[in-house]
């Protein structure tokens, strides 16, 4: 297949890119700074560019089979690049039929079928209150990503750790049964899966390791 990864340089990016091209895809990895992928690879295309800037955006998802995007913000502030970003993302995908679309998320964005403990509700809180818009920049980016008619799958996640990769991952909801942290190498498996798995088409599943 042929996939387009958004934020494919960052710490979960680069396994989610490195995973989808050991699986045989071709990828188009689009990124801000091109000299943060070391890698070559006969399928990948290194694409710069700022979601910022929907021709480049279009230019990416142009010829795709499925969108991935593990976009994040990268600071505190109230300009809410993602959500801007996202809304390019989808604006491409329906110009040009594309309808699979897996995004991240972190947990703290909220799902109906969440039932939060006070834990959960204590630390969603807390990082309202040290990074509200980060918060705000996620919950509109998952809000849009909602109201879209696309194949879309919104992976939630916890805490996340940079060990190696266990192979198993839990899938279940805030305060039913969901861990407290997940490694990014079987983040990027789960997401990897749902490019053509169906069973959690229009869902918002919270992950963790077992």
């Amino acid at each position: 297949m042929k996939l387009t990864i958004f934020g494919a340089s960052g710490r979960t990016g680069r396994p989610l890119m490195m995973q989808a091209l050991d699986a045989g895809h071709e990828v188009t990895a689009f990124v801000r700074t091109p000299a943060k992928l070391d890698v070559q690879h006969e399928n990948l295309t290194v694409m710069q560019g700022d979601v910022r800037n929907p021709t480049q955006v279009e230019t990416a998802v142009t010829g795709a089979d499925a969108v991935l995007s593990v976009l994040g913000p990268t600071a505190n502030t109230p300009d809410y690049q993602v959500c801007q970003g996202t809304e390019h993302i989808l604006t491409a995908m329906k110009k040009h039929g594309v309808r699979r679309l897996v995004i991240s998320a972190g947990a703290g964005v909220g799902d109906p079928a969440d039932a939060p403990r006070p834990v959960n509700k204590l630390i969603n809180l807390l990082l309202r209150l040290v990074s509200p818009h980060v918060y705000e920049d996620m919950k509109r980016t998952v809000d849009l990503v909602r109201a879209s008619d696309l194949d879309w799958t919104i992976v939630r996640v916890p805490r996340l750790t940079d060990d190696p990769p266990t192979g198993q991952v839990k899938t279940a909801y805030v305060g039913k049964g969901m861990g407290m942290r997940i490694r990014r190498a079987d983040m990027a498996s789960f997401m990897l899966q749902q490019v053509d798995d169906t069973r959690f088409i229009r869902q918002a599943p919270a992950i963790s390791n077992m």
